[in-house]
């Protein structure tokens, strides 16, 4: 089996839509982490991580917060503090906590994964009524509802704020707790119209990532009552996520909270833009009206070639896009892309298919799957 390199070139002129992670820090948000007052955040001693996470709760509405490296430690460490080894949780088949991160909840927390099937990657009343498991010594105990806003393979769509809500209330009603893996959830808030404080409302838990679109080098958050967090803290620990002089990343956070969220809009409305441009184009399906943040997805018509062959011919050509499926490809825009950047690439993917891909080598199936 052979699949394209998925490194591109260091070269300032490649157009990078694989991910909104690969922004880099602006000089501003270089020199607040530079300036940052720094202490030992292991022992909660590390004032601008504090101030992060005060922060954090007073934006959210929540009790308390914990710094993370990364959204899947987060999201993992949102798990193990609602569930017990022999739980399970409830997710839509496409979220990222049963899909991308590597067999956390078993590996980590012993809980398993029920996917169900629902939308643009969200899930709703009629998805999930029934779903909890009786209480019988011979099944699981169902234990926590999992939601993800905005959806990533799900299409990059924010959930409806009376959708969420009552998947939640059910959700509650019936026992369960809620956690929202919401690593793209500004892109959500600028999107919908909504508060974040409004989105968090109906949830017990809330990962947030500070390094997509918010542009952040790295680093996430947790986000809950105290006593969950308070096992979040624990698990952090466990999972080897406790960190010294974190306010140095902590900085950029902080800047990238009062400095970036709004400018989302400007990447909702590239994204739109490429969308509308690849409609045009001969081989290329897409539905422009549903990029509702800066997630791009089209599919390339199957007498052309497959996505993995697509996607090597366009790094070629000095753009970089994802295969996400057999035909399905997603570009992400971010704030290291320009408009101008924008502009050139449904050129390049017209260039690419009128030349043709039979020398790239790809696997039908996309990257996600084999066989």
């Amino acid at each position: 089996m052979t699949r394209n390199n998925p490194v591109a070139p260091l070269d300032p002129a490649f157009i990078d839509l694989r991910s909104d992670t690969k922004t880099k820090p602006t000089p501003d948000m270089l020199q607040a982490m530079m300036t940052a007052e720094l202490g030992d955040d292991m022992n909660a001693e590390d004032p601008t991580v504090n101030r992060l996470e005060a922060m954090i709760c007073e934006m959210l509405g929540m009790e308390a917060a914990v710094f993370a490296c990364s959204g899947t430690q987060s999201n993992q460490m949102g798990v193990r503090a609602h569930c017990l080894p022999g739980d399970e949780l409830l997710i839509h088949e496409l979220g990222h906590i049963a899909m991308f991160e590597g067999g956390g909840p078993a590996i980590l927390s012993g809980v398993s994964c029920r996917t169900l099937s629902g939308e643009k990657g969200m899930l709703a009343l009629e998805n999930v009524r029934g779903k909890i498991r009786a209480d019988d010594q011979h099944l699981c105990r169902t234990r926590l509802l999992c939601v993800e806003n905005t959806t990533n393979a799900g299409g990059g769509h924010y959930y409806p704020l009376d959708q969420l809500t009552e998947i939640c209330d059910w959700a509650h009603e019936n026992g369960l707790k809620t956690h929202m893996d919401g690593a793209r959830v500004f892109n959500a808030t600028v999107a919908g119209g909504y508060s974040i404080a409004e989105v968090c409302k109906p949830l017990d838990t809330i990962s947030i990532c500070f390094s997509k679109g918010l542009g952040c080098p790295m680093g996430s958050i947790l986000a809950g009552p105290k006593e969950e967090i308070a096992k979040a803290r624990r698990s952090r620990k466990v999972f080897g996520g406790a960190l010294r002089q974190a306010g140095i990343v902590a900085a950029a956070c902080i800047y990238a909270l009062e400095n970036n969220i709004e400018r989302l809009q400007e990447d909702h409305d590239n994204a739109r833009f490429l969308a509308e441009q690849l409609a045009g184009i001969d081989g290329i399906s897409i539905n422009p009206a549903e990029t509702e943040t800066n997630l791009v997805f089209f599919d390339i018509a199957p007498e052309h070639g497959n996505a993995m062959q697509l996607s090597a011919a366009l790094k070629e050509l000095g753009v970089g896009i994802g295969a996400m499926g057999e035909t399905r490809l997603r570009a992400c825009t971010h704030l290291d892309i320009t408009r101008e950047q924008i502009e050139q690439v449904a050129p390049t993917v017209q260039k690419a298919l009128q030349q043709g891909l039979e020398k790239y080598a790809g696997i039908a199936t996309g990257p996600y799957a084999r066989g």
